[in-house]
């Protein structure tokens, strides 16, 4: 479920919960992390809805830009989370316009 270049790689990553919602975090080490949430150690959400896909993860120069990154993408609502994972540009843009 891990790219093996992960290690020492600021990462924001999204996973796809069992429950079907997309759960989002940032690490310097990816492997580690998401052996973590598969074991139920890494935090309570995974824990009681494991992780079933990595679906999208996104390298940064450091672990405060990743982390602020992380913070931005978890006051999406879902709809542009799912359209940033899915790679629809064109629909996040149109999402993100104001009315």
């Amino acid at each position: 479920m891990a790219p093996s270049r992960s290690k020492g790689t600021c990462i924001v990553y999204f996973l796809r919960l069992q429950a079907g919602m997309p759960n989002i975090g940032a690490s310097v080490d990816l492997e580690q992390r998401l052996d973590d949430h598969i074991s139920g150690q890494a935090c309570r959400k995974t824990t009681l809805v494991p992780p079933v896909a990595l679906l999208r993860f996104e390298g940064y120069s450091t672990l405060p830009e990743a982390r602020q990154r992380e913070a931005q993408l978890k006051r999406w609502s879902r709809p542009p989370k799912e359209a940033l994972i899915c790679g629809e540009f064109d629909r996040l843009r149109k999402l993100s316009r104001s009315p």
